[in-house]
């Protein structure tokens, strides 16, 4: 489209969303003769008029050709829904930015994608799990789509970064708020070499708590099935798995301990008709993908009897390393030096606290 530089500055009209804006371009062909229409042309194609009052005081004090120099010397790029490059799972629903805002690799939003979304209240089995999944996910060359917040989100971005995978964080405010603030190393190295990080909103925008429903919609749209992994009945993520049913998207849930709060949202999705999965083969499978990951029994065959007594043991219950050793009767030193050779193969996972668990 010809005259980004005044797509971009409509863009920045709070009120004027992909809807709204996408009305006054059909009607003008030109964002350059949106930004100089009257007021009341504005109004009468639909538009609230304090929308329109806002485009009117904006264009007095806004050069748009100054704000799009001004975004590009931040490192920010963008792409629209009028262009080639932009995501194509992303242009299917029914309201997609207008404008994406990104750092890092836009061809990452066109890759194989699968977005991984939980609480923000994590606890060690949802680490383990969505460690678990990520790795799966990001072996057969998927892209990880998630929400940057707290919880399963980062742990979700910062696996697939680990893994020298790809990773999209989507934003709830611009690329310049990023948030939680924590978080701000996180997106940075993901930015630089490990996928993007975009947001619909513009770069100076808050991230308010009315702007993640908006959000949730783009992680489903991205992505060819959603997987969730921890949440309780009221989760924002449970927003995006039944967006992600509306767009036709795969919905896919982790079951968790009936005795955790945050196993009632995966158990509802699974009501509601989602796959309950164990295994990130049962995701690949499902979206007919072919995994690369090396198989369990590839892993175990070259184990010792001692280290295959101690899988048994966690075969299906978590434990703590006393219980191990008793229960097995080896001195706590050899038990410590089996499981960090097995936790060093992959084979299991420390959860913390001397717990571990089988991966």
């Amino acid at each position: 489209m010809n005259n980004i530089a005044y797509l971009l500055a409509l863009h920045s009209i709070d009120g004027l969303g992909p809807i709204r804006l996408r009305a006054v371009l059909e009607y003008f062909k030109d964002p350059k003769l949106v930004w100089e229409a009257p007021q009341e042309q504005i109004v009468k194609l639909g538009i609230p008029r304090l929308v329109a009052q806002l485009l009117s005081e904006t264009r007095k004090k806004l050069d748009p050709e100054t704000y799009a120099k001004k975004m590009a010397a931040e490192g920010i790029k963008w792409v629209t829904v009028y262009d080639e490059n932009y995501p194509k799972l992303l242009a299917q629903i029914y309201d997609p930015p207008t404008v994406l805002y990104y750092k890092g690799d836009l061809d990452s939003l066109n890759q194989k994608t699968v977005a991984v979304v939980g609480t923000r209240k994590i606890t060690g089995y949802g680490k383990v799990v969505t460690e678990q999944f990520t790795k799966g996910l990001t072996d057969a060359n998927l892209t990880v789509v998630s929400g940057l917040a707290r919880g399963v989100d980062s742990q979700a971005h910062l696996t697939a970064v680990l893994q020298s995978g790809k990773t999209v964080a989507v934003l709830g405010g611009g690329l310049n708020k990023i948030f939680p603030p924590e978080n701000r190393t996180l997106a940075d190295r993901i930015s630089k070499g490990f996928g993007a990080v975009i947001s619909e909103f513009p770069p100076d925008y808050p991230a308010l708590p009315g702007n993640f429903p908006s959000r949730n919609r783009i992680i489903s749209g991205l992505s060819l099935g959603v997987l969730v992994i921890e949440a309780a009945a009221d989760s924002g993520s449970l927003i995006t798995a039944r967006l992600a049913l509306e767009q036709g998207r795969e919905v896919f849930a982790v079951p968790g301990p009936v005795t955790s709060d945050l196993s009632k949202g995966p158990i509802d999705l699974i009501n509601m008709g989602a796959r309950a999965v164990f295994d990130p083969g049962e995701v690949l499978e499902e979206l007919g993908i072919s995994g690369v990951r090396e198989s369990e029994s590839q892993r175990v065959k070259d184990l010792s009897e001692e280290e295959r007594l101690v899988l048994d043991v966690l075969e299906n219950e978590n434990k703590h390393i006393d219980e191990i050793g008793r229960q097995l009767q080896f001195p706590a030193p050899k038990i410590s030096a089996l499981l960090l050779k097995m936790e060093i193969s992959g084979l299991v996972q420390s959860m913390g606290a001397g717990i571990y668990c089988r991966k």
